[in-house]
């Protein structure tokens, strides 16, 4: 059978650019095989966000089948750049900083790999945080403690627990994180088909959960004019409403008292002038809450939603086309900083088929999976939790539906799942990038070891108890304008250097690779202005589209401007 990659024949071992954690996985390494690499795929994609991700597109007014065929086609079209980036990192043995110089230049690649570690010290921390907080529901679980509120000592040990364990796999290398993904992979398939029969028993069928998600389809406040709102409250399987009260609020002051809701009522039409002024009244938006009675007699009501005029506005924009591109590209964007780094993974694959096979099945089917899992239980939590009164009532995170379980052993089972999919995921998504992307910076004086050490310290050092929902959209933006570099990559491996790399120049600081001063200046306008290109659609209105699709548009402008630009070498 030919050989599928390329050795390294040359000593560059005293190369300052040059150590045992960068340079290329011999043959007697390559251990990975189709399944090891598919299970890598269930090990990441299994996690709180896909469990998610179909709920933002239901919310929107898109079907469940659509937000999963969405879901789908954008991880089958992500995963074919996946394998293509993937493709040197077999062939060559080479992780994403030493790929990276091909085409940025042995010192410009410290610009995009750095943004990278930086993204995913930022997730490194908050899911470090997340499973911190579920080593603690255990803790509270076991021993019958309360929760007290705010931040808590038990919560900071826990965070430094679940910390200690995520450093035990990067101290152990890569063997052991191989052995981390098969051993969770299994069990993670297994508790999703466990909550799919548990949603599918316990609401009394299959067919009557999935109608349920009509009723989430619809949004809960829905703008019919500018002085008129229509709420539609969930309704039990016999078609009668739960709800059997409604009250508006602005600023804290009753608009309307307690107003009772008729069972067989198909939606309650508000109509106050003051609608569309909501931020009238001590600057703050109008509120509606339902109100129902339970069985024992006692009341419970629901979260109040905001009347916001914005969506009068915006859903007139677009239409179902649009709302369906726009999701497209954010599930596409989901998985941009994988893309980029995928070869410090496959580089231990043994072969191309293997890489291949292993990303197609690994990362399309799990992530339907999951969403799936997803769209389901919360329909299933519709069915079978009556203070559901409204669709933004729905426990639409698997953390708000543990919290409605009473017996502690549900509750300590469910967690250490969760527990197993934060690890996996936080491992091999959050960990491998950074630790290469630290030790390429000194690769003499920075091990793969160091490098996971800082990246775990950085992921303390931004302080994930405070800043956890104000550092995730930043995290979010940064990952849609990377897309230029995988263009620029992609570019120059496949179109400029035809799969040809000159595999011990890499490693030279005056090489082939050098370009001006370690820098390589198309690779460096490309970046700018393909993350130009999507900016501007953020400063100009009509050009909205651009920033809208900003991880299509950078890699297409990257992806041009680099190809040309390199003509003449």
């Amino acid at each position: 059978m030919k050989e599928e990659f390329i050795t390294l024949t040359e000593d560059v071992s005293a190369s300052p650019l040059y150590s045992a954690d960068l340079a290329p996985v011999p043959a007697d390494k390559r251990t990975w095989n189709t399944w090891h690499l598919a299970f890598v795929w269930v090990g990441m994609a299994v996690c709180i966000p896909t469990y998610m991700l179909a709920s933002a597109m239901i919310k929107m007014g898109m079907s469940w089948i659509g937000a999963l065929c969405v879901i789908g086609l954008a991880n089958l079209v992500i995963t074919i750049p996946m394998v293509l980036n993937g493709h040197a990192g077999v062939k060559y043995g080479i992780p994403f900083p030493v790929l990276g110089r091909s085409a940025f230049g042995i010192y410009g690649i410290h610009v995009p790999a750095l943004l990278r570690g930086i993204v995913a010290c930022g997730w490194f921390g908050i899911q470090t945080w997340v499973g911190g907080l579920a080593c603690y529901a255990i803790w509270n679980a076991a021993t019958g403690g309360i929760d007290p509120p705010g931040l808590n000592l038990g919560e900071f040990v826990s965070f430094g627990v679940f910390w200690v364990v995520n450093m035990y796999f990067i101290w152990k290398g890569t063997e052991s994180i191989k052995w981390l993904e098969e051993f969770s992979a299994p069990i993670l398939i297994l508790m999703g088909i466990a909550l799919i029969v548990w949603g599918a028993t316990t609401a009394g069928g299959f067919g009557i959960v999935l109608d349920q998600s009509k009723q989430l389809e619809t949004q809960s406040i829905e703008w019919i004019n500018e002085s008129t709102v229509a709420i539609h409250p969930i309704k039990n399987l016999d078609g009668t409403n739960r709800a059997t009260a409604y009250q508006m609020n602005y600023g804290g002051n009753l608009v309307s008292p307690w107003t009772a809701i008729a069972p067989n009522e198909a939606a309650i039409t508000v109509q106050n002038d003051m609608l569309l002024k909501a931020e009238n009244v001590n600057g703050t938006k109008a509120t509606v809450t339902l109100q129902a009675t339970g069985p024992d007699g006692k009341n419970f009501q629901s979260v109040p939603v905001t009347i916001d005029p914005s969506n009068l506005k915006t859903s007139q924009f677009g239409g179902t086309l649009w709302l369906y591109i726009l999701s497209f590209t954010g599930m596409v964007g989901f998985w941009a900083t994988m893309s980029l780094s995928i070869a410090d993974i496959t580089r231990f694959t043994k072969t191309q088929k293997a890489q291949v096979r292993g990303q197609f099945i690994g990362l399309p089917g799990t992530m339907m999976l999951y969403s799936f899992v997803g769209i389901f239980v919360t329909c299933a939590a519709v069915v079978n939790f009556k203070d559901v009164l409204l669709a933004d009532d729905a426990p639409w995170d698997p953390v708000s539906l543990l919290s409605r379980f009473e017996s502690p052993i549900v509750v300590i089972l469910a967690q250490i799942m969760m527990l197993i999919a934060t690890l996996s995921t936080n491992i091999a998504a959050n960990v491998i990038a950074p630790a290469n992307a630290f030790s390429n910076l000194s690769p003499k004086h920075i091990s793969f070891k160091t490098g996971g050490t800082l990246t775990g310290i950085i992921g303390i050092l931004i302080c994930p108890w405070w800043l956890m929902n104000d550092i995730s959209p930043a995290l979010v933006f940064v990952s849609g304008l990377l897309g230029p570099v995988l263009g620029i990559m992609i570019a120059d491996y496949f179109v400029v250097r035809k799969k040809e790399l000159q595999l011990a120049e890499l490693f030279k600081v005056k090489g082939a690779y050098t370009y001006s001063a370690g820098f390589n200046l198309v690779a460096v306008a490309a970046m700018v202005l393909g993350v130009g290109a999507a900016l501007i659609g953020f400063f100009v209105p009509s050009l909205e589209f651009l920033y809208k699709l900003s991880w299509f548009t950078g890699f297409g402008v990257a992806f041009l401007v680099y190809v040309i630009g390199m003509r003449k070498h």
